[in-house]
């Protein structure tokens, strides 16, 4: 076993970029959308509220490979014009799914907050967007930075089911080399090397996690 590293190893990074370009077009989509959804969620409006909570809601609530597949084949098939790549849609799917979820980590932090900030700075005659920005959002950040740490790791997880649709990343490979290697020893050796590359990306990120949860445990402000 493990007696064909240099060639097995080699083929499956190869999808490695794909991976990373995957993740980080939907981190950066997730915590946007995160943001602008956990505010929504906070709003003094019903109908804002109302349609953030449907957003996180339906995404929450369906499939991320199901989502793939909408996004990829049937969404250009309901609206005409729209054509979308496979890096396209994956990276949209994860986003807006990873999103919907850490727009809970906002909405959860904003409200943890004490009545009295807002009370205080009320009485300083702060506008509603002053005490957002002033008051709640910088103390709400520390408190949402691990949950975002944690929201990474499961969306560098959930990458690999972007292979469903036929882009080339490191999930993908592994299978292409497991339909052309059928001895069972030679498929524990294609996966555990899948195992170890996904833990290797993920492993800065679980450090990052686990020291932005003991800063914030700590009541520590970020600088």
């Amino acid at each position: 076993m493990f007696s064909n590293f240099m060639t097995f190893a080699p083929f499956i990074l190869q999808g490695l970029t794909t991976t990373v370009m995957v993740f980080l077009y939907g981190a950066l989509l997730a915590y946007s959308i995160a943001i602008i959804a956990g505010l929504m969620r906070t709003s003094q409006f019903a109908i804002v509220r109302t349609i953030a909570a449907v957003f996180v809601e339906l995404f929450r609530g369906t499939s991320l490979l199901v989502q793939m597949f909408f996004l990829y084949y049937a969404l250009p098939q309901l609206i005409d014009g729209i054509s979308m790549s496979l890096m396209l849609a994956g990276s949209l799917a994860v986003g807006l799914n990873y999103g919907a979820y850490a727009s809970e980590v906002v909405r959860s932090a904003i409200n943890s907050i004490h009545i009295g900030q807002t009370e205080a700075a009320i009485s300083l005659n702060m506008s509603r967007f002053q005490r957002l920005r002033l008051v709640i959002l910088p103390q709400a950040f520390r408190l949402m930075l691990p949950g975002f740490g944690n929201n990474a790791i499961e969306l560098l997880k959930g990458t690999s089911l972007v292979y469903f649709i036929g882009l080339a990343d490191l999930t993908f490979n592994a299978n292409v080399l497991r339909g052309s290697n059928t001895a069972i020893s030679s498929q524990v050796e294609i996966y555990t090397y899948l195992l170890v590359a996904y833990f290797l990306l993920a492993l800065p990120l679980i450090v990052l996690a686990r020291y932005l949860e003991k800063r914030a445990s700590k009541g520590v402000t970020l600088s």
